[in-house]
């Protein structure tokens, strides 16, 4: 479309074109943004504008460096995809995250992300995630009437046993899922290179969090969703490397890193945008190896 098509000859003149002086990755950025700003614009939603979305972006490096270091189209189409969704990955909010893989983004929505969306669709009165501990009380059955019934235990003793996930919707239907901790374990080894080579990933830094995910997307695909949604659920943790409407397409081309100085575009003030504690941040803020590859 228009929009690639412009940011690519853009990219390739500049990097042609480019002058001998060193310049920051940062500037480098900046000014793409700031260039780029009419072409991003007509493909962001009515709610969000070109020079919010290029503060987000600055903000999103100051918090995770590395990100300097990936592919610029990449990086776009990763804070496109945020943009498109209302959320702001790398804040505190914990919502979504921009995680360098290598020299690629891959923008992730956090199990608070997926919850969001979902009551935002209009279609969910509730919908939750929790994990289990040996001394909880748990009952529940599946069949032709289901039912769970999940007492916590006051102190949890030990790692939690399992998961599950919950939704209610407005018209009264509900359903859940609940996993062991094995078969999480049995997921995250088929489904995570970084799991099946052992390599550092959030399956080994944040647990809970991935365990949450994995059982609440399991629970939404048997849900009713809008087609919107279910593209939302169905492109979370992919790289993208194209600007278009339509962010649920993942198409590989490669780009060059240019370096251009150009007037900046101010980041939001850091101490809006402290960098959460591994403790408080979800399993997609944590940073992973760069030989590390995406997980599903």
């Amino acid at each position: 479309m228009a929009t690639n098509k412009t940011i690519k000859n853009e990219l390739a003149n500049k990097q042609q074109n480019a002058p001998a002086k060193q310049v920051t990755p940062e500037q480098s950025l900046n000014g793409l943004l700031k260039r780029m700003g009419p072409e991003i614009q007509r493909a962001l939603p009515k709610h969000m504008d070109a020079d919010r979305m290029a503060r987000i972006a600055l903000t999103a490096v100051r918090t995770t460096p590395k990100l300097l270091e990936c592919d610029q189209m990449s990086f776009l189409a990763a804070i496109m995809q945020s943009a498109q969704l209302g959320v702001e990955p790398n804040t505190g909010l914990g919502q979504a995250y921009l995680i360098p893989y290598g020299k690629q983004v891959q923008f992730q929505l956090s199990y608070k992300g997926l919850i969001d969306l979902a009551v935002r669709s209009g279609q969910y009165k509730a919908i939750y995630a929790h994990e289990v501990y040996a001394n909880d009380e748990l009952v529940f059955e599946y069949g032709l009437y289901k039912d769970l019934k999940h007492v916590p235990a006051s102190i949890p003793e030990g790692e939690p046993i399992g998961y599950y996930a919950v939704y209610h919707l407005q018209n009264g239907g509900f359903d859940f899922v609940y996993w062991t901790r094995e078969r999480i374990d049995q997921h995250a080894k088929k489904f995570s290179q970084a799991v099946q080579k052992g390599w550092t990933s959030p399956w080994k830094t944040n647990y809970d969090a991935m365990a949450k995910k994995t059982v609440l997307k399991e629970v939404l695909k048997y849900a009713p969703k809008s087609i919107e949604f279910q593209k939302t659920v169905e492109a979370d943790s992919t790289i993208k490397q194209e600007i278009a409407p339509d962010m649920s397409e993942v198409i590989d081309v490669q780009h060059e890193l240019i370096e251009e100085p150009e007037t900046s575009v101010e980041p939001e003030p850091m101490q809006e945008t402290k960098k959460p504690s591994a403790k408080d941040m979800d399993l997609d803020a944590i940073q992973i190896s760069d030989d590390d590859l995406p997980f599903k």
